[in-house]
């Protein structure tokens, strides 16, 4: 009952965090596009995100090993309200030698929470399941990443609607409301024990990771930098400039591609259990979709360079993307865990979202870049070049009892 109401409580701040989180990205991307910033400056206010989040992951899951995950859960949720409150201090008329760097900054702090808090919930689940649970465990990993990413999804849509109908101001104030509740719960409801290790690890032992450790973090790399290479910049524009969508109608596509996607990851485990035998996923597993999503991405990108039915392309074949990407992710998700050595988690997961953070951030600059440089087409193909490259990496996994 007890590791219940924790991974109750571990959810819902999740969650609200992902609410805002999705939401903040939406509302920076939208209102600058609004005030004329290019697509390669788009790019660029999210970079610091990503940069801080690779350095919090790899330093959070230290932290967290040493002080226990509550700690480190506690301080994501209390920076994110200061960074969404600090970020209406920004003054729509100044130049962009001051604006750009100031908004790089609080995105920063908001990339500094989001790591520390995605870090922490997704490894407190290792310490609330049976060790000899990998299907348990895999199955409640699925619950709580799929779920997060339909919330995230949701905020999508929100930052759109709020963008449009309270401005950009009262926008940030009502999402830092939302995160001092989580706050507060978990600050009270959850015990402090969680994830802290009895011995006291040194910083040096932050990169010495086991070989499946290193090998599925440099695959995420990857697969995360694919996504975002036309996830961050590139469609989103492109649905407002070519299309001719408004911001409501952006954030809502958005949302339901994001929510569509939690929706199939919280599925996984019933899903992968047919091709799988019952068995917990293994390395083959995460090769064959991997293959399965490179492919895909490569006939949209073949089938929108050659103008055929264009609107259904991007739409439908960007949706049918998203649904096996999840499954990729959910047994990224469940594998790091599986791998990861007890009392150590934390440094694992946290090394493994570092690699993640870094494919966030590659992709990020990407984004703007081949969208500047040959638009959404260009932005595509280079998805599919980063998924061919995961699938080369993902082979090099051990196949696991389920291959």
């Amino acid at each position: 009952m007890k590791e219940l109401r924790s991974y109750a409580v571990v959810t819902g701040a999740y969650w609200s965090f992902m609410l805002t989180d999705g939401a903040l990205r939406m509302l920076v991307l939208l209102y600058f596009h609004e005030l004329g910033y290019s697509p390669v400056t788009l790019a660029f206010l999210f970079l610091f995100y990503e940069f801080f989040g690779i350095i919090t992951n790899l330093f959070g899951g230290w932290l967290a090993y040493r002080f226990g995950l509550k700690s480190t859960l506690v301080w994501g949720l209390a920076i994110q309200p200061l960074a969404l409150i600090g970020l209406t201090f920004m003054n729509p008329d100044w130049a962009p030698a001051v604006a750009i760097p100031f908004v790089m900054a609080i995105q920063a702090l908001s990339g500094i929470a989001k790591d520390l808090t995605k870090m922490s919930s997704k490894t407190a689940v290792k310490f609330l399941v049976p060790a000899d649970q990998s299907s348990a465990l895999f199955k409640w990993v699925a619950i709580l990443t799929g779920s997060k990413n339909a919330i995230k999804g949701a905020g999508f849509f929100v930052g759109g609607f709020l963008l449009q109908k309270l401005g950009f101001d009262h926008a940030l104030w009502a999402l830092a409301g939302i995160i001092v509740l989580a706050l507060l719960s978990s600050l009270f409801l959850l015990p402090g024990e969680i994830g802290a290790a009895k011995a006291k690890s040194k910083l040096k032992g932050l990169f010495d990771q086991k070989r499946e450790i290193k090998i599925l973090s440099a695959a995420r790399v990857f697969l995360f930098g694919a996504r975002d290479i036309w996830f961050v910049v590139a469609i989103p524009v492109f649905l407002t400039a070519s299309f001719g969508w408004n911001f409501t109608e952006v954030g809502t596509f958005m949302a339901f591609w994001v929510i569509g996607y939690g929706a199939v990851q919280a599925f996984a485990p019933a899903i992968m259990k047919h091709f799988t035998h019952g068995h917990a996923p293994g390395g083959k597993s995460a090769l064959v979709i991997s293959l399965l999503l490179t492919g895909i991405m490569t006939l949209i990108a073949v089938l929108f360079a050659r103008n055929i039915a264009t609107h259904i392309v991007i739409v439908g074949g960007l949706l049918l993307f998203g649904a096996v990407f999840a499954l990729n992710s959910s047994v990224h998700s469940f594998l790091v865990l599986d791998y990861a050595d007890g009392e150590k988690a934390a440094v694992n997961v946290g090394f493994y979202y570092m690699a993640n953070a870094m494919g966030r951030l590659i992709g990020t600059l990407f984004s703007g870049l081949l969208f500047q440089w040959g638009g959404v087409l260009w932005a595509l193909t280079g998805s599919a070049i980063f998924l061919g490259l995961t699938s080369c990496i993902t082979a090099f996994l051990p196949k696991g009892k389920s291959a």
